[in-house]
């Protein structure tokens, strides 16, 4: 294929490498890291513990990253091996993962958040140096089709980890065996992991043969951050660290309003998650040549925008059919949403310097998710069953509608006013985003047709599970 074609044919083996690793990463985390909150909620996880296992290894695992970046900036021929160990470090944590709650089960919850921590950690530790890695193979050119190929692959895989750990799931349920179906899956995922690992050892590396001698020694801390102010890379990073931290106000208590509220079935459950991968599935290739072509800005504008309306949709109505169609779209702008953001950061940090940066910006958002996953747990707990607006009283169904009420208006604020300061970095062809919408929607029909089901639903035919219809 003509996106592993190098004249280095080093190269051309690790981008195939890392298509490969990111096969089988996708393999442990969509059977294994989906449904890690399911599983604290089969503990007996409360909303808040829901809310800290969320926040916390988020943020926690962001701190990895600034220290991985830290270490990194000094120490170029350290990359490869720093992303080996820690992804070996990442592959083993499952073990512990599935043995200590069911040894210590009085304190399950508690030590399940503690083994996540530790996987974000070891996980996140690698992020840095990774993307650092992919900038120096990927051509710059070929960023937005060579992403967005991995990135379809990834979440085909992903797909279909999800929905076979949701079919074994739901079988183990039915036969009184749940437990045994977790522990089933999660062996699978760490034995994915070793595998990604693997491929991960099989990459070059470029800057393996560069001496300590050689490396510029890394700046101090607040001439960095000096360096930074008015530049378009910390608008974007505020922007994005916002963005996901009122995303986070609503986004962990989506398993637990499925399994709790709605008693949905893991299969139900399975379907719905699943719905929103297949849909990016079906359109990052899309995203990735429009990012190409009209430039990430553009995307990023117009999936920014319809972000914040997808909470709201899930308070029109509790129907199973109906929230599969809201995933659907949720897919469609979440893919064009990260994938152009992941463009965006590579556009504005050429060089060596982009491991450091990344990981900033992963403090930041991790620091946003971890106050917004609080913030919705406190929220969960204290929000009244009714809100008045203009002077009318309206009953919620359910107390975390209004969390995502809430979470609804924060991203719009922050779409609002953040977005307008971002600008294009490089030459683009001029497109409204109009046009773009017009001609996605021609080309993908599974987009149109997912738009129209939601606009022309009817909540008057709703069906409640557990009420009347």
């Amino acid at each position: 294929m003509s996106l592993y074609r190098h004249k280095d044919p080093q190269v051309s083996q690790s981008l195939r490498h890392s298509v490969r690793d990111g096969v089988a990463f996708s393999v442990m985390q969509g059977g294994g890291e989906t449904y890690l909150s399911a599983f604290a909620l089969f503990l007996k996880a409360s909303t808040q513990q829901i809310a800290w296992l969320a926040a916390l290894p988020t943020l926690i695992g962001a701190l990895a990253q600034l220290a991985s970046a830290w270490i990194g900036a000094g120490h170029l021929h350290w990359r490869k091996r720093m992303i080996v160990i820690g992804a070996v470090i990442h592959a083993l944590t499952w073990l512990p993962l599935m043995s200590l709650p069911l040894l210590f089960p009085s304190h399950s919850v508690e030590l399940l958040i503690a083994c996540v921590l530790l996987l974000h950690i070891a996980g996140d530790f690698i992020a840095p140096q990774w993307g650092c890695l992919m900038g120096d193979l990927v051509p710059e050119r070929q960023r937005g089709r060579y992403f967005g190929h991995r990135s379809r692959l990834s979440t085909l895989t992903n797909f279909i980890s999800l929905v076979t750990a949701g079919g074994v799931l739901d079988v183990a349920q039915q036969y009184g065996y749940t437990l045994l179906g977790y522990l089933l899956v999660f062996m699978v995922s760490m034995l994915a992991r070793v595998i990604s690992v693997y491929h991960l050892t099989r990459m070059h590396d470029p800057q393996a043969g560069i001496t300590p001698s050689d490396q510029p020694p890394p700046g101090r801390f607040r001439d960095w951050l000096m360096e930074l102010r008015g530049t378009d890379y910390l608008r974007f990073v505020l922007f994005i660290a916002l963005f996901q931290g009122a995303t986070a106000i609503a986004s962990p208590f989506f398993t637990v309003h499925m399994l709790n509220d709605l008693h949905f079935s893991y299969l139900q459950f399975m379907a719905l998650t699943a719905a929103s991968v297949m849909m990016k599935f079906f359109t990052l290739a899309a995203w990735g040549r429009v990012a190409d072509a009209y430039g990430s800005r553009l995307v990023q504008r117009i999936t920014g925008l319809v972000i914040p309306v997808l909470p709201v949709l899930w308070l029109v109505s509790a129907d199973f059919w109906y929230l599969l169609c809201v995933q659907c779209l949720g897919g469609l702008v979440w893919a064009g949403f990260s994938l152009s953001g992941v463009n965006y950061l590579y556009e504005l940090l050429p060089g060596r310097r982009l491991a450091s940066f990344m990981a900033l910006n992963a403090v930041l958002t991790g620091i946003g998710v971890f106050l917004g996953a609080l913030a919705g747990g406190w929220l969960a707990q204290h929000w009244a069953d009714s809100i008045t607006l203009f002077g009318q009283e309206i009953a919620l169904d359910y107390a975390l509608y209004g969390v995502f009420l809430c979470s609804a208006v924060m991203r719009l604020l922050v779409a609002v006013f953040g977005l307008r300061r971002l600008r294009e970095v490089r030459r683009v062809r001029q497109m409204t985003a109009r046009g773009l919408i017009f001609r996605f929607t021609r080309l993908y029909p599974p987009a149109e047709m997912s738009l129209e089901l939601l606009t022309s639903f009817r909540k008057g035919r709703e069906h409640r599970p557990g009420a009347g219809t």
